[in-house]
Parts: structure tokens; sequence; C-alpha cells
């Protein structure tokens, strides 16, 4: 059994928003080609508290009774606007975006060009290169948008 089949696809809680914080927090400081945070975890975790839980359908995988990962999109623009999984990993990601595609005809996101696994990690869920910037981002990293339509292959 793999660790996506033992966890648990929810719709997330005003409460989780501390662990998606710290996950996506973590992640940026296990990156070395990252530049530092501009935000503390804590500043994360009230801004999704109070922008991006308003704001979007934002999806958890929860793993033995804590959040292990998760997935935001706005769907109005049908923009996935942060995926991230903590070290358990184990399918989790994949099991976030099954969900997210069983539930949009489309989908779109940035991602940074540097990040090669995720670059691989969206190509086998089927998304597609749309176009590169430059890095006109917080981070001032170049990125690269790709999407996914149901029926397409990428």
């Amino acid at each position: 059994m793999t660790l996506a089949s033992a966890s648990i696809i929810r719709p997330a809680r005003l409460e989780d928003m501390d662990a998606c914080a710290a996950i996506h927090s973590d992640w940026i400081d296990a990156t070395d080609w990252m530049p530092p945070r501009s935000r503390t975890t804590e500043e994360m975790a009230r801004h999704y508290r109070e922008g991006a839980f308003v704001k979007r359908r934002i999806l958890v995988a929860e793993l033995d009774e804590a959040v292990a990962g998760y997935l935001s999109v706005d769907a109005a623009s049908e923009e996935i606007t942060a995926l991230f999984v903590g070290p358990r990993g184990g399918g989790i990601g994949t099991a976030l975006m099954q969900e997210a595609q069983a539930e949009h005809a489309q989908l779109w996101l940035w991602t940074f060009q540097q990040n090669d696994g995720a670059r691989r990690f969206y190509a086998r869920q089927g998304f597609a290169e749309l176009e590169r910037s430059e890095g006109e981002n917080e981070e001032a990293l170049p990125d690269v948008r790709l999407g996914w339509r149901r029926g397409e292959a990428a």
C-alpha cells in the first residue's frame, strides 16, 4: 500500500492553514536554488487563512491525522496556485492532482524553470508547456506556465 492510498483527500479547513504554510516554508528552506523566504511561516499561515483559504478551493491530503500535502486552485481562472507535499511523498501529489483534474476540464499553473522534479511530475500528469517568463514573480526566478486539458495528451 502506498502512502497516497492510505491518505484522505478532503477540502481544507481553516485550522489546516498552519500545516500548509509549514509544508510550503519547509520546501523553500530545503531547496538550495530558492532565494531566502520573504515571509515567515507565521506570515504565510496568516496569508493562507485570510487570503488563499477565502479565495480558493484548497484540498489537503491527510495522513495519520496530519496534513501531508495540499493543492490550491482558483476555480474561476482554473489556476493551480500551489501544490506542496511534505517529506513523506509516496504519491500524495498525484492523488491531490487527480482530485483536481476530476473537478476541472482544464487547469494551468506556473512552476520555476529550475524545478526539474516538479516539471517531470506535471508532465506525468499530462501538463504541457505553454509559455516561459524571465522571472516576473515574487522570487525573480525564471518560470514556465504549464497547462492541462481533459482528453488531450501532453
